[in-house]
């Protein structure tokens, strides 16, 4: 047996979703909204604004007004993309193309086909299946207390978003998603009339994650500011309470403390702290930059994420020296497969130990999914093998390595039952 078809057979434990019910179960959903919904759609339009933009607001636009430009301008405008390219694969796959191209000829009868089956409620879970997807973790940061497990079945289990605590000083202020602080504490019971009210509710809304069906927290915050969380100015964020426009090293020193409190309130529950590192805010989300927040709470286990693009070496440095780091690999298979190669070859030889490494999708609809895992494998594979053929460990070393990152090494670190 190959070790990509022994790697096919291992169900994955996926730590990285943003599947919420109104986007991986809605309805009118065809070739175009499944394009501009994924990783294809940031080569048309970035997301999230940089400093000095306006927000960004997405529309796929009304039923029925998808016209083949549309299409095109992912085909052939940017189709030798890895991100559009493994998306175009993974819709023409599943809904009935096979390994043909989407042409004008033939892309209003896959979009018929994907507008018929994401009518039915049970499409997402039946690719998910076809993914190999056992558990997945999700992010719904649309709300960040959201129990999609009771939404979208025992397949899911969350993680919170703080981004939205570490702007809280005062009721107007918003993370990127649209979130305030003071308002999520609000409903878990806390009405934060004083900052020392506000970190008192930390607590009282980390204790509240379990009947969530929450596993862990995610900072986000690389999309709204830098992630440099040093050093803790108590006085500084103090002084930030309340006041309608603080200075920015106030602002920045209010999400520091509240940042680095989660962080140790993680630790002292051994609940792990999801970040995110690489791309976002670029000039701000080197992963060293979080050293000082990884330093300061040795109890707490970070999984840092997409290792790292495009900054892979100083992450694979930092998950050698701190013992509480492990790598999620999400995303950065999507961005660039060869540079992906090059890094977790890398990782194999770097790391302490075989649980550091695990992954998931990081996608919005079960079809981005099933090309994600399905891409991930492949590669996967593809290094194992390069080590055995190289001699640098056994057949069953690579089968036992592969096991840990597509499942053993997740459900540990999570507490999966």
């Amino acid at each position: 047996m190959s070790l990509e078809t022994f790697l096919r057979g291992i169900p994955v434990v996926d730590v990285h979703e943003h599947h919420m019910p109104d986007t991986l179960g809605a309805a009118g959903v065809g070739l175009r909204e499944l394009l501009q919904e994924s990783y294809a759609g940031w080569t048309q339009a970035r997301p999230y604004p940089l400093p000095g933009e306006s927000p960004v607001t997405l529309g796929a636009g009304p039923a029925g007004s998808t016209q083949w430009k549309d299409i095109a301008a992912y085909t052939e405008g940017s189709g030798t993309n890895a991100a559009v390219r493994n998306m175009l694969a993974a819709v023409a796959e599943l809904h009935g193309l096979g390994a043909a191209p989407i042409t004008e000829d033939n892309w209003t009868e896959l979009d018929r086909r994907i507008r018929q089956r994401h009518a039915d409620a049970a499409w997402p879970g039946s690719v998910m299946q076809r993914a190999g997807i056992s558990a997945a973790i999700s992010d719904p940061y649309k709300d960040p207390l959201m129990d999609v497990r009771a939404s979208l079945g025992p397949r899911y289990w969350s993680v919170l978003r703080i981004n939205a605590l570490a702007f809280g000083w005062n009721d107007a202020v918003r993370d990127h998603n649209g979130h305030n602080g003071r308002e999520l504490l609000s409903r878990v019971g806390v009405q934060a009339r004083s900052f020392d009210d506000y970190l008192a509710g930390l607590p009282l809304l980390m204790d509240r994650l379990a009947g969530l069906h929450k596993v862990g927290l995610k900072n986000a915050l690389a999309y709204d500011r830098s992630v440099d969380f040093d050093t803790v100015d108590l006085d500084a964020a103090r002084a930030a309470w309340g006041a309608a426009d603080p200075s920015p090293a106030r602002q920045k020193a209010f999400g520091d403390v509240v940042v680095d409190r989660l962080a140790r309130l993680a630790g002292e529950r051994d609940i792990p702290l999801q970040v995110h590192l690489g791309s976002a805010q670029i000039r701000g989300s080197r992963p060293l930059s979080a050293a000082g927040l990884i330093e300061r709470n040795p109890r707490t286990r970070f999984l840092l994420m997409h290792l790292a693009w495009p900054w892979s070496d100083e992450l694979l440095g930092m998950a050698f020296v701190y013992r509480n780091v492990w790598l999620d690999l999400t995303w950065s298979w999507l961005l660039s497969p060869s540079r992906f190669l090059v890094s977790f070859r890398q990782a194999i030889d770097a790391l302490p130990d075989e649980s550091r490494m695990m992954l998931g999708g990081d996608t919005w609809h079960a079809e981005e999914a099933y090309g994600a895992i399905s891409l991930a494998r492949r590669l996967i594979s593809r290094t194992l093998e390069a080590c055995v053929r190289d001699r640098d460990f056994r057949v069953a070393d690579a089968e036992r390595l592969g096991r840990r990152i597509l499942h053993d090494n997740a459900a540990a670190f999570f507490h999966l039952a």
